[in-house]
């Protein structure tokens, strides 16, 4: 800023000093400065001596004759040219004497004052003007210069207090605002500096709400300041509003004009000034920042509106930033905002052949999508693969993601084949890589997890035992999963007691709008303990809770349901309704049901609900129907499939191809579901293949055994 001034002030205030008035003044003491010498020489002479207590008098009075000056010019001509010889006391000592106040009374009459008719007059005036406003101009850059004296001397809050004067002046003088036309040229730079200046003096003096105050006078007042440095005002002030660390206070509605959109805190008003920032950059009225693309993808990012990030990153014009760069950005962005679909073809054309096939991030995003669905398994473990093969020869973290994302990808293409042969060897090779993975980086919590998950789901319990307890040491019991996966092993170990400790000792670490899913364990607890009224009240209170949220957060937002550590208020009624159908409650359960049904008219869940009741009523067709529609809601729906392979085993000889051809297919779908491993059993039994039905009911045995309260799917 210094710098700016030193080479905006090497020549006087005006361009026509009479010279030799100019060597006359000179207030030094001995050799006179040449006749023939211009005004700079002129000033660079008289500021060769410093100036001192003893005669700051005489060389102001020396001026004021020399130059036609008053008291506060002839200061501020002497105080400018100590400050540039970087006598910063001195100059302090010269800007003291300047009475700014008197100064403003001085200058605001002509300032303010209308042209008048007359052309004559109007001249005079226009003269008038422009003498008052060169004057005001080096009283005020007086003041300025006096600010960033107190600044490099280390006084940030003496120094805010004289910046914030010279605005004050400025509002005093031009109380309608400063006017785009017919404004000396020096004035408005001192008015622009000052105003840039003032917020980083009180961010200096840790007045932060003053620094607050000072950013948003900035860009509300009337200024007159140009394009580049209304920006760098605002980019200033997002970046505090983002990184300040201080909650401050939304701005006054008296500012805004009717119909405006008004922040309600930090986060929004810094997004707002970020995409003001951006739209100045696409109308072509300031240079690219790439830092503000940053910052707003951070904000952005916080809320969890990448959405919205996405759509600003599509709208920066080409050749800003590499193409895969830019696919890759979008499908991050995507990814969060679970548009995986998107996400995915996005990284495709990333990784062709022909633009970025080794990008080892984008083959690691492109894994980690594919590993939440198996449809898209198989494609997930050649880009998983392929990116363990390039994290060689690079640092063991990133191999370890890899491998992480290819034991994922295996175990979820496990539960997608047909053969029992090669699901086996598929959930062998995903335990390796888990394995392997977790030998490289031994302390991941997620690995852990990941790992715990596929030991539980093969039933090895005592693994997934170990696993759960060593995430909740890593994570020092903060995850809520972690509890959960804990609570269901010990479920699947019959240990119902201890689950519900655990639970319950979950439920007082965790906040109270993330108890949804532990609420739901609970109740399920009890229904396997065989206590059904027990259930009933864990289920009131997880409805009040999701209720509860309901009320204060508004309707969900799709997918808002699948969110860790939510529960829909459709599970809590479907929950219900099954637990009265099991007490043979049918008023209650249809109630429940009824309720649910208005949340979600075609739910394979609910029409499955649906028939069970009517099973229970023996209400054969009806079921049936009730499950077949079930089906047609939802192709794949387990147990719509188990049930009606139940109720045909038990319609004679003639069903029993139909019925073993749902349950095997159900067990295609889920190998663990223990009920139809017993209902294949029966139907062999029935066609005298008695080799086989052993082996089913052993089956079905063993997976009883080790069967949780709910599926380890849900975490």
């Amino acid at each position: 800023m210094a710098a700016e001034w030193d080479s905006g002030s090497e020549a006087g205030p005006t361009g026509d000093w009479p010279p030799a008035a100019a060597a006359a003044a000179s207030p030094v003491k001995g050799k006179a400065a040449p006749p023939e010498s211009d005004a700079g020489a002129s000033a660079s002479g008289s500021s060769e001596a410093k100036v001192d207590d003893g005669n700051i008098q005489e060389a102001e009075s020396s001026l004021r004759e020399g130059l036609s000056l008053n008291y506060e010019e002839a200061r501020a001509l002497l105080g400018r040219l100590e400050y540039q010889r970087g006598n910063l006391e001195a100059a302090l000592r010269v800007f003291d004497g300047i009475d700014l106040q008197a100064a403003i009374q001085r200058f605001q009459p002509s300032l303010s004052e209308k042209p008048l008719s007359k052309r004559s007059n109007k001249l005079r005036s226009d003269s008038s003007k422009s003498g008052s406003q060169h004057a005001a101009s080096l009283v005020l850059e007086a003041i300025y210069l006096k600010s960033m004296s107190l600044q490099k001397l280390g006084k940030a809050m003496e120094a805010a207090k004289q910046c914030k004067s010279v605005l004050d002046a400025v509002e005093s003088i031009f109380q309608c605002g400063i006017p785009g036309v017919m404004v000396e040229q020096k004035l408005q730079e001192t008015v622009s500096k000052s105003v840039e200046l003032l917020p980083e003096l009180w961010k200096q003096a840790g007045a932060y709400q003053e620094a607050l105050t000072s950013y948003r006078r900035a860009l509300l007042s009337q200024w007159n300041l140009d394009d580049e440095c209304c920006t760098r005002i605002q980019k200033r002030f997002a970046v505090f509003l983002l990184y300040g660390g201080v909650e401050v206070a939304p701005p006054s509605l008296a500012s805004q004009t009717e119909g405006s959109f008004v922040p309600r805190n930090n986060l929004e008003e810094a997004i707002l000034l970020l995409m003001i920032l951006l739209k100045k950059f696409f109308l072509g009225k300031t240079h690219w920042d790439p830092s503000v693309m940053e910052h707003l993808t951070f904000a952005l990012s916080l809320c969890g509106q990448t959405s919205i990030l996405a759509k600003h990153l599509e709208e920066v014009l080409p050749g800003i930033y590499p193409r895969t760069e830019r696919w890759y950005s979008l499908a991050l962005c995507y990814f969060a905002a679970s548009h995986n679909e998107a996400a995915i073809n996005l990284l495709k054309k990333c990784l062709n052949k022909n633009e970025s096939p080794n990008d080892l991030m984008a083959l690691l995003l492109a894994a980690k999508i594919c590993s939440s669905n198996y449809l898209l398994s198989s494609e997930g473990v050649e880009y998983a693969k392929r990116a363990v093969k390039d994290a060689e020869s690079s640092d063991g973290h990133l191999k370890s993601v890899a491998l992480h994302f290819l034991g994922s990808c295996l175990a979820k293409k496990s539960k997608a084949v047909s053969s029992d042969h090669q699901r086996s060897l598929l959930q062998t090779e995903a335990l390796k890589s888990l394995n392997e993975a977790i030998s490289l980086d031994r302390h991941n919590p997620e690995l852990i997890f990941d790992l715990g998950i596929e030991y539980a789901e093969q039933r090895n319990m005592h693994a997934a035992l170990k696993c759960a307890k060593e995430f909740i040491d890593a994570t020092g019991g903060s995850v809520s999963k972690g509890w959960r996966l804990l609570s269901l092993v010990l479920s699947a170990q019959q240990r119902y007691s201890e689950a519900e400790v655990v639970t319950d000792a979950a439920l007082d670490e965790t906040a109270k709008w993330e108890q949804g899913t532990l609420l739901r364990i609970k109740a399920k607890l009890k229904v396997a303990q065989s206590l059904p009224m027990e259930a009933v009240e864990a289920y009131r209170t997880l409805l009040a809770l999701v209720q509860a949220q309901r009320k204060a957060y508004g309707s969900a937002k799709n997918g808002t349901e699948d969110v860790e550590n939510k529960v829909s208020e459709f599970e809590v009624w479907q929950g219900l309704a099954n637990l009265y159908s099991s007490l043979s409650y049918w008023r209650d359960a249809e109630i429940c049901l009824q309720k649910a049904k208005t949340l979600k008219t075609y739910s394979a869940t609910t029409l499955h609900a649906e028939g069970n009741i009517y099973e229970m009523q023996e209400k054969i067709q009806d079921a049936l129907a009730a499950y077949f529609n079930a089906l047609s809601t939802e192709v794949e729906h387990v147990p719509s499939k188990v049930s009606i392979g139940a109720l045909l085993s038990k319609q004679g000889p003639k069903f029993h191809p139909v019925a073993r051809c749902f349950l095997s297919d159900a067990l295609r779908l889920e190998p663990t579901n223990r009920m139809a491993w017993f209902y294949l059993g029966k139907v062999h039994k029935h066609d005298g293949r008695l080799a086989d039905a052993a082996d089913c009911f052993q089956a079905a045995s063993m997976l009883e055994d080790s069967d949780p309260v709910e599926s380890f799917r849900s975490l």
